[in-house]
């Protein structure tokens, strides 16, 4: 790296005393605040080759993971992470309240089953462009562009419905399509201490033709236990 290149990676490093979960609770009123959360290894990889991916990263990253999902409004994931996971998508490990599950599911794939259904008071969401929704669970029907449902538009209506903080949690195809539609404003990249070496890449965000276009935010760095790193990104 050039001396240039050096000095501004340095000044796009803040404090890693200033709390990553600060930003959310000060996000101003009149807009949403997006927030996407990935864990991945030292390599960029969320999964090994036969997609096994639980414990990649440990329990100071769960910890946080939790944290996000206690400080927002919604957790938004798409369908394939349900299908994969059975995620519970609830606040366990630390205290607070568990917030509105919303799965995206254009074509109708998620099913009856999961633990997301889960009948626990928080509300449940799928948007979708499809007419059938499981029971217990609110339809938020959209319309399909090229094929697929647009983050922007995904944002904004559940903002009208009061969701104003969302996490978006996964799965990575989920979270790169909403940083490409410019629809996060930060970033949490939990990283561990593990190199896979081979396996399923983290962020696939569309291609740029020269380095001078690539993403360069603001970053606070922070230790957490176990030699996990949060990266804090600024995005907007």
């Amino acid at each position: 790296m050039g001396s240039d290149g050096q000095r501004e990676h340095e000044r796009s490093m803040e404090s890693p005393h200033v709390d990553p979960f600060q930003p959310i609770a000060a996000a101003p009123a009149d807009r949403p605040f997006v927030v996407a959360q990935l864990g991945q290894s030292l390599d960029g990889r969320i999964a090994t080759v036969t997609g096994e991916s639980r414990y990649i990263n440990g329990s100071a990253a769960l910890d946080h993971l939790h944290g996000l999902r206690a400080a927002v409004d919604a957790v938004v994931v798409g369908v394939g992470t349900v299908l994969a996971d059975d995620p519970l998508l609830t606040v366990r490990r630390v205290a607070g309240r568990s917030p509105a599950r919303v799965v995206i599911d254009p074509r109708g794939r998620v099913g009856t089953q999961g633990k997301w259904l889960t009948q626990d008071g928080a509300p449940l969401l799928l948007v979708t462009a499809c007419d059938t929704c499981p029971d217990g669970v609110e339809p938020l029907r959209l319309p399909l562009h090229n094929g697929a449902l647009r983050p922007s538009d995904i944002v904004a209506a559940l903002f009208a419905l009061g969701y104003r903080k969302l996490l978006i949690e996964g799965g990575a195809r989920t979270i790169s399509s909403f940083i490409d539609a410019g629809c996060v404003n930060r970033l949490h990249l939990l990283v561990a201490p593990v190199i896979i070496g081979s396996g399923k890449m983290g962020l696939d965000l569309a291609p740029q033709g020269d380095l001078s276009r690539a993403l360069r935010p603001t970053t606070n760095v922070h230790l957490l236990r176990g030699g996990e790193v949060l990266f804090d990104c600024v995005l907007l």
